[in-house]
């Protein structure tokens, strides 16, 4: 099979072994994948796959599986998927364990199906399985503009939650179309002051954070009371003094998580519950794949460039 390798921190379109089913996983021919901001660093050596992993970037896909494995039940060859994955997504074919596989939302094809499960997965484990979102709920969401955030926008909002975003002034439109209430320029406002006066001084409840050192002190002035900060991205840092005495005032708790190298029996339970309480609200349409742009799989470097630009909004897609 044909599979995108990384070569001196370059993305090269190679001819590689195809994969096997091992033990409880499906192969699936790939039809379509998306580019996350984690295959970005794996290509620039910073974020290497877990052990076991395939070698090849990409986090999900969706497509046919053309094969299954011993200990697979419930599966077939043929059958239409979607699935989250440790690593190769950005190949003609790829190995998934079977528990991290998802059926094809209702409405959707299988391209736009390929940009929801890795988002949907850190979304859904975070805001609601971690952080317990609730309806009534105020949502600060960094990074509003990238894959996840126009996610977490359109789950929060289908949550009965106020979801308030920051992202460049050029997406702001878009944002709030999505159901934001609330867009920051990070570039020339002050987020704490625009949370604050938005909210009459409380604050977020739940604040999702991809840019983490950077936005440490300003996340916990931004905090409601009783409040959940996950930082899930180190774009902004990895290093950062934490005042314990105004996290206490807040009776607040910050928290850092990351999905690609959990176990896989944690994953298949992550799966799970988005398949359960995810899966409908996309069915229903209040949930909906936002795709930027499409690339061949061949071409993922240039995808890969327009990733690094952070001049999408929503996902990036890269096809057979």
């Amino acid at each position: 099979m044909q599979a995108i390798v990384i070569e001196d921190k370059q993305l090269v379109w190679a001819e590689v072994p195809d994969p096997e089913p091992g033990d409880g996983e499906v192969v699936v021919d790939v039809t379509a994948s998306a580019v996350n901001r984690a295959d970005v660093l794996q290509r620039q050596g910073f974020y290497p796959p877990p052990p076991g992993a395939s070698d090849y970037p990409g986090l999900e896909c969706s497509g046919v599986i053309s094969a299954v494995g011993p200990g697979v039940d419930g599966h077939h060859v043929g059958e239409r998927v979607c699935a989250l994955l440790a690593g190769g997504g950005y190949a003609e074919k790829v190995a998934v364990p079977a528990g991290q596989l998802l059926p094809v939302p209702a409405g959707l094809s299988l391209v736009e199906a390929a940009t929801l499960p890795e988002v949907a997965c850190t979304v859904w484990s975070n805001v609601v399985d971690r952080d317990r979102l609730r309806t009534d709920e105020t949502l600060l969401v960094h990074g509003g503009g990238s894959g996840i955030g126009t996610f977490a926008i359109q789950l929060g909002v289908a949550l009965g939650a106020t979801v308030l975003v920051t992202a460049r002034a050029e997406k702001h439109e878009r944002l709030l179309a999505l159901g934001a209430s609330l867009a920051v320029d990070y570039k020339t406002q002050d987020f704490v002051r625009e949370v604050l006066a938005f909210t009459d001084g409380r604050g977020a409840d739940v604040i999702l954070d991809i840019v983490g050192a950077k936005y440490l002190a300003r996340n916990i002035e931004s905090l409601a009371p009783n409040g959940r900060i996950t930082v899930i991205g180190m774009q902004g840092g990895s290093k950062a003094e934490l005042d314990l005495g105004a996290l206490m005032a807040k009776r607040g708790r910050v928290s850092s998580t990351s999905l690609r190298a959990r176990p896989t029996a944690d994953k298949a339970r992550i799966v799970a519950g988005v398949r359960d309480q995810v899966w409908p609200l996309v069915a229903a349409g209040l949930i909906k794949p936002i795709i930027n742009s499409t690339f061949p799989l061949a071409e993922a470097a240039e995808a890969h460039r327009l990733m690094e630009s952070s001049d999408h909004l929503g996902k990036i897609v890269l096809t057979r």
